[in-house]
C-alpha cells in the first residue's frame, strides 16, 4: 500500500447528532484530492465519545463508498471487549480491515493485549486485522517488533500497525521486523517527511483530510532529491496544525476547518472546540501569509 489515508471526521448535524448525509460528498471530496482511503471511528472521528450504535451508522455510510481504489478501514476498539467485538461483527461484511487500539482504562499487559486483540480480529475472521498503537492516549507502550510477533502466532488475519508515535526508531523497528513482514501504517502527520527515508509506503492521518496535495508534493519532491524544498512544505504542515490547534486544539478545529473546503462535518463533541466563523477567517488569514492555501485540498 503506497498512499494517503484520511482518519475521517464523524458526521454531524448542527446539534451534535450523527448525521451521515454529507458521506457521499465527503467521499468524493478525497478521491478527488488524491486520498486512498479512510480510517474511520478513530481518535480524528472522536470514536470515545460515541455510542455503539453511532460508530455502526458511521460505518454503514462510509460501507457505501468502498471500492477498490477507496480503501475502507474501521477502528472498533473500545474499552469493553464485548463492545469492540460487536462492532467488528458488524463491520466484518462492509469494510476492508478492521484495527483496534488498546483499552485504556484498566490497561493490559502485553500478553493480555494480544488476547484482546485476538477476540476481536476473530469477530472478523476473513478482513485483515490492524492494531493501533498510540501510546500517548492510551499508555499501552511495547515493544511493537515483539507484539506482532506474538500477534501474528495468535492471529491469522493479523497485518500490521497503524503506529501513531512520534519515534522513528521505534517505528523503523517495527518497519523491519521479520524482514518487513508487517504492513506498518504511519500516523504522525507532523513527521511525515521523516519517515520517507525510513520506508514509509502508507501515511494515516487527520491533516490528510486538508492538505493531501502537500503531502503527496513532499513525496514527489523527496524522490526527486528537492530535500530543501520537501523541508519547507513539512515545515508549513506543522505550523497548519500549531495554527488551526491554537484556538481550543485540532481534533475540533480541523472538523470546524472543513467548512471551508465545503465538507461540514458538523459540531465537535465535547471536550473539542466548534470554531466560529470568524475565528476560521482568521485562520484563513494566517495561512495566506504562511503560503499554503493553494496546498489545501479542493
Amino acid at each position: 500500500m503506497n498512499s494517503l489515508i484520511a482518519a475521517t471526521y464523524a458526521p454531524m448535524d448542527s446539534k451534535g447528532a450523527v448525521s451521515t448525509k454529507i458521506v457521499p460528498k465527503y467521499a468524493d471530496f478525497l478521491k478527488r484530492n488524491g486520498v486512498s482511503g479512510i480510517f474511520a471511528n478513530g481518535s480524528t472521528g472522536d470514536f470515545a465519545s460515541l455510542s455503539v450504535e453511532e460508530r455502526k451508522e458511521i460505518i454503514e455510510a462510509w460501507a457505501e463508498q468502498k471500492s477498490p481504489d477507496f480503501f475502507i478501514t474501521n477502528h472498533v476498539g473500545d474499552i469493553s471487549l464485548n463492545h469492540a467485538v460487536d462492532l467488528a461483527k458488524h463491520s466484518a461484511d462492509k469494510v476492508d480491515a478492521i484495527a483496534t487500539l488498546a483499552p485504556f482504562y484498566f490497561k493490559p499487559n502485553l500478553e493480555k493485549l494480544v488476547t484482546y486483540c485476538k477476540t476481536i480480529a476473530e469477530a472478523a475472521p476473513n478482513i485483515p486485522f490492524y492494531y493501533y498503537h498510540i501510546p500517548d492516549l492510551t499508555g499501552a507502550n511495547f515493544d511493537m517488533c515483539q507484539f506482532m510477533e506474538k500477534a501474528k502466532q495468535e492471529i491469522p488475519n493479523f497485518a500490521g500497525l497503524k503506529f501513531t508515535q512520534n519515534n522513528m526508531i521505534h517505528f523503523t523497528q517495527a518497519k523491519l521486523c521479520n524482514n518487513q513482514e508487517f504492513n506498518v501504517l504511519f500516523g504522525v502527520d507532523e513527521a511525515f517527511l521523516a519517515s520517507l527515508p525510513l520506508g514509509a509506503t502508507g501515511w494515516v492521518g487527520s491533516t490528510y483530510n486538508h492538505l493531501a496535495k502537500l503531502y503527496l508534493t513532499i513525496k514527489e519532491l523527496f524522490e526527486k532529491g528537492n530535500y530543501q524544498e520537501a523541508a519547507d512544505l513539512q515545515h508549513k504542515a506543522i505550523e497548519f496544525v500549531n495554527i488551526v490547534a491554537s484556538y481550543g486544539g485540532f481534533n475540533g478545529g480541523g472538523k470546524s476547518f472543513m467548512r471551508l473546503l465545503g465538507v461540514d462535518c458538523g459540531v465537535a463533541r465535547y471536550p473539542h472546540t466548534t470554531l466560529t466563523d470568524a475565528q476560521l477567517k482568521e485562520i484563513e488569514s494566517k495561512l495566506e501569509k504562511l503560503g499554503i492555501t493553494s496546498y489545501l485540498s479542493k
